[in-house]
């Protein structure tokens, strides 16, 4: 109970278990996996130790293709939050890779885009995962998050998708675009590539937007309906962008991934771009992430010292990028979250402050030791 404001009780339970069980057994402990609040934190603990020996599996299946090819170079596992961890974290720390993928591509756009607050639109072949980056970062969303209908509340990217991808099967006489998809096999399944299944990207193709496949296999599709069904894409896309709004303010919008040539504009958005190499964005977003490090805990903040707490709150999360890997003097603090919590007492307030810094590879070898 209230691991994340105490943790002893927690790691001497870990101690007693890995004494009696072993050095090689897995544990999972609460207070480094999720957030106050029991039951959802216990759910996300759960889901963590559910899925460490298929993260162990999937390290190790990185590491040999790397091997396999030749390269040898050190390995780095992307986060949920747009920054970087090493294979010993994703080997325990799991769900720290859910939503990874949407990270990624909003990093990718902020990067491409050169805005740092956006709306994000990352158009895949199945889904438009729609995000808002503050500060370069994704906005991470408040709370608890539903997965399979399971309460959690570890970190986790406040994304929001809708089943409308460069797969989508299209019925023009609705119009209706989505859920359903071909998915990977759309180089089989699409008119353009000698299939016989109208996709969204045949719709592209058919209305000029991209050069993809054979145009004249959609030259006999009604222009009136397709532009009907990418005019029904666009307002559902706009809908969901407008969903992550926080306030009326008017906001940009930034639309990657290869399906993103399904948008031109959004009504009721000024500002739409499509940046060059938006297909790999999401790519680009893995290849430029960062170090970082996080403090999220409950702090006691006495009358007069609220700025020396965030004061120390931010020099721990500094200090935790540096261990992680980042280049001292490069570290940066990107965002600070206080909610003082009214049913405990002492002035105790929930602090989060993220900082990030470049990746130091000079230091990797001494890392490797002091874990070692």
């Amino acid at each position: 109970m209230f691991s994340p404001v105490s943790a002893d009780a927690e790691l001497r339970a870990a101690e007693i278990l890995a004494s009696e069980l072993g050095p090689d057994v897995h544990l999972s402990l609460s207070h480094e996996t999720g957030r106050v609040g029991l039951l959802p934190r216990e759910n996300a603990t759960v889901v963590n130790a559910a899925l460490r020996e298929l993260a162990v599996d999937i390290v190790a299946a990185f590491t040999g293709a790397l091997a396999g090819a030749g390269i040898i170079a050190p390995l780095f596992l992307s986060q949920n939050d747009g920054t970087l961890m090493d294979v010993e974290h994703a080997r325990t720390h799991p769900v720290a890779t859910f939503a990874s993928g949407p990270t990624n591509s909003m990093r990718g756009a902020a990067y491409l885009s050169g805005l740092a607050d956006c709306a994000v639109v990352d158009v895949g072949g199945t889904t438009a995962d729609v995000g808002v980056l503050t500060g370069g970062f994704p906005r991470e969303a408040s709370g608890e998050a539903e997965l399979a209908g399971v309460r959690t509340n570890f970190r986790i990217p406040d994304v929001l998708s809708l089943g409308i991808g460069g797969g989508s099967l299209v019925d023009l006489d609705a119009p209706e675009v989505g859920p359903r998809s071909v998915g990977y096999r759309l180089t089989e399944r699409a008119l353009v590539f000698g299939g016989d299944t109208l996709t969204a990207t045949d719709l592209a193709v058919a209305a000029g937007r991209a050069e993809i496949g054979d145009p004249a296999r959609v030259a006999h599709l009604d222009r009136a309906r397709v532009a009907a069904a990418l005019d029904h894409i666009a307002a559902r896309l706009a809908e969901t962008v407008d969903r992550m709004r926080t306030s009326a303010d008017p906001i940009p919008v930034v639309a990657v991934g290869g399906g993103s040539v399904l948008i031109t504009g959004l009504p009721g958005f000024t500002d739409v771009r499509r940046p060059a190499h938006h297909a790999v964005a999401n790519a680009i977003g893995a290849a430029i992430a960062q170090v970082g490090g996080e403090v999220d805990r409950v702090f006691q903040v006495p009358e007069g010292r609220r700025a020396a707490v965030l004061e120390e709150a931010r020099a721990e999360a500094v200090a935790a990028a540096e261990r992680a890997g980042a280049r001292p003097g490069t570290v940066a603090v990107v965002d600070v979250e206080e909610v003082p919590l009214a049913y405990l007492p002492g002035g105790a307030t929930r602090v989060r402050v993220k900082a990030v810094g470049d990746l130091d590879l000079t230091r990797l070898p001494a890392l490797e030791d002091a874990r070692a």
